[in-house]
């Protein structure tokens, strides 16, 4: 957690100060919203909102995740960070319906989903997932901060995702993995693709601005062990610095203009009506220890991962096979 180092507690404490901006935060911890939806939960008028919520985009305790065109004008949701979670865990959503499970660790729009359907439901508690990497994810884990992490890491000598990595950092744990769903990665051009891209090795073309995601998640470590093992030097791909944090931040900068290529799921191309170059499938897990599996805070989540309704929703991501959503893999 090198980076957690880096935040300067004064800042934040002083961003956190005002009452009006610690509820928009609280809200944002609950789910996104929009700045409307936010000025309407809050009474007040769209132009104080949009102050206090620039501020805490600026001390990084909230991020835009993404937009939506209604009617013809452009909605933009902003949710929490983990920076926001790791600067005070204490800090609760406003008005909890009861626990929640926190889950840390990659980011992944069918986790997002499930979110949402347990939110439906006022009988069970609430799943909050907090995209921070997949490592990050098992770190968190290992230190408490979580019950669940999400990941999708992928070790190269065997071909196999996070077995090696769960056994590496919960030496003589008893770890459950269990899959969430598989899902197809590749990269998001912008629409009709005018620059005729037609594999990874076009990154370096020097027409080509890149955008990356962050270290530690499982898409990052997948790209820097392909480009090493095609011979690519990071260095010379324009933008291979740059870096976001989710799938649907890679797709808006396309949509936007600002990068013309990213690694990302389908879903996301599909969500921004992206172009898109398949480049791979993998499987995403979430991980926990074995103790958690009957504890009856967890149970509910685990067991909507069987249901019909769960895989139907997630049958609407392009890209994404449910079949064997909800099975266990021996740790």
């Amino acid at each position: 957690f090198d980076h957690l180092q880096q935040i300067d507690s004064f800042d934040v404490l002083g961003v956190l100060g005002h009452p009006q901006r610690l509820a928009i935060l609280q809200h944002l911890m609950v789910k996104a919203a929009t700045l409307s939806q936010l000025a309407k939960l809050m009474n007040t008028y769209p132009a104080q909102v949009r102050h206090h919520l620039k501020l805490l985009e600026g001390a990084g305790l909230v991020a835009l995740t993404s937009t939506r065109i209604v009617r013809g004008f452009v909605e933009k949701y902003y949710q929490a960070t983990a920076r926001a979670y790791y600067v005070n865990f204490s800090i609760l959503p406003e008005q909890p319906k009861q626990k929640m499970v926190i889950a840390l660790g990659s980011h992944d729009l069918a986790l997002e989903l499930l979110a949402e359907q347990l939110r439906e439901n006022t009988a069970v508690p609430d799943l909050i997932a907090i995209p921070v990497g997949s490592l990050d994810g098992l770190i968190a884990l290992r230190q408490g901060l979580c019950q669940l992490s999400g990941c999708h890491l992928l070790d190269p000598e065997n071909g196999e995702y996070n077995r090696s990595y769960v056994r590496h950092l919960f030496p003589g744990e008893d770890m459950t993995i269990i899959t969430l769903v598989h899902r197809q990665q590749g990269l998001l051009l912008t629409p009709g693709n005018p620059k005729q891209v037609r594999s990874l090795a076009d990154a370096v073309r020097h027409d080509i601005r890149f955008v990356n995601r962050k270290r530690g998640t499982g898409t990052r470590l997948w790209l820097d062990q392909t480009i090493q093992k095609l011979g690519i030097p990071s260095e010379q791909v324009q933008g291979y610095t740059q870096t976001v944090g989710t799938h649907l931040q890679v797709a808006q900068a396309i949509a936007e203009g600002k990068v013309d290529m990213g690694v990302a799921v389908v879903a996301a191309a599909q969500r921004f009506e992206l172009d898109f170059v398949p480049l791979f499938e993998e499987r995403y897990d979430l991980v926990l220890p074995s103790s958690l599996c009957d504890d009856p805070l967890l149970t509910p989540l685990l067991d909507h991962l069987q249901t019909a309704v769960f895989r139907k929703k997630i049958a609407s991501l392009d890209g994404y096979d449910s079949t064997q959503t909800g099975s266990q893999i021996l740790v």
